[in-house]
């Protein structure tokens, strides 16, 4: 019997983000299963972020302007549910930002999600097995609790990211069989991490330090100076700021 509602919560799920897909006319993406998700549950946002223990983590879609500052404050920070959710490999629910008393690891996330217009957040990691690409975030203005079938749902909705992120399913949709819309493909995005791996690649020979002191170092920058972490990348590859082990990133001034 459980098994039969699971199935029939998934296909539920399917729908929704189907039908979000065939309104912009493309084939289904993650930013379908955020913004669906949106629609259904008690939340004002959604973000998702790409995830890995040995590469460059990077958002890959958000539905407004405080989820994206979300996904971007946590992959900065390298703290927050976002993060615990990966690592730990379970949802994190923060129903209460403000009041909640969140983990002391994340002093700096809370009071800047608060600031940003966050009240609570929710973190459900996508997962295939050993396999965990990425992170599904959920936010919403106010204190909110999820009740039972609202979590179900979220995890369902987590699923569904999980499978498409890994294109290991294909789904009929009903969408014209088209590539998606250049402005909310996965083949853009994938510039994005690009360009940070690139950037931390450079860094690791300009500071004589290993992949993750690298990327480190680089989102460290990227938080003090109140810049985007592609931002900042950005400035590396085309050699327009450099790191030094001695001193500060130095801003050259320099194109490719």
């Amino acid at each position: 019997m459980a098994r039969v509602r699971s199935d029939s919560r998934s296909a539920r799920i399917q729908t929704l983000v189907a039908a979000q897909a065939a309104r912009r006319g493309a084939r289904v993406d993650v930013a379908d299963v955020c913004t669906a998700a949106v629609a259904a549950l008690p939340v004002g946002g959604a973000g998702l972020s790409a995830m890995s223990r040995s590469a460059a983590s990077h958002p890959l879609c958000s539905t407004d302007d405080i989820s994206a500052q979300l996904e971007e404050l946590q992959l900065t920070l390298g703290e927050g549910p976002c993060v615990d959710a990966f690592t730990q490999g379970s949802a994190v629910l923060a129903s209460d930002l403000l009041t909640g008393a969140p983990p002391d690891r994340w002093t700096v996330f809370a009071d800047a999600a608060l600031e940003a217009g966050a009240r609570a957040v929710f973190a459900f990691p996508l997962q295939m097995g050993a396999i965990s690409p990425g992170v599904l975030d959920l936010y919403a203005n106010v204190p909110t609790v999820l009740d039972a079938e609202e979590l179900a749902d979220a995890l369902a909705f987590a699923d569904l990211a999980t499978l498409l992120l890994l294109d290991t399913q294909i789904y009929e949709t009903g969408a014209p069989a088209s590539e998606p819309l250049p402005d909310r493909g996965l083949e853009d995005l994938g510039g994005y991490r690009a360009e940070i791996d690139q950037a931390t690649g450079i860094l690791t020979v300009q500071l004589g330090v290993g992949i993750e002191e690298a990327f480190v170092r680089l989102r460290a920058h990227a938080y003090t100076q109140g810049h985007r972490l592609a931002d900042v990348a950005a400035d590396v590859v085309a050699h327009r700021l450099r790191f030094s082990p001695e001193t500060e990133p130095d801003h050259t001034g320099e194109e490719d």
